[in-house]
């Protein structure tokens, strides 16, 4: 079976999330030639503070952004 992982920050609505993984899946089974029914989606929210990139969590960079 297999599992798409799907990392980002919180954000987004229940229909954003039900669309991408409509859309994840739509994309596998198109082509593999798998069936919908054993692809494996999971979406995981992290927050920007416990998400880095250069050395410098989300939550960082977006304050010095603003800056």
């Amino acid at each position: 079976m297999p599992l798409i992982q799907v990392k980002q920050t919180p954000g987004k609505t229940a229909e954003q999330k039900a669309e991408l993984v409509r859309e994840l899946t739509d994309a596998y089974t198109r082509v593999t030639g798998s069936t919908p029914e054993s692809v494996w989606v999971t979406v995981e929210e992290v927050a920007p503070d416990s998400w880095s990139v250069g050395g410098r969590t989300l939550t960082a960079r977006a304050a010095a952004a603003r800056s």
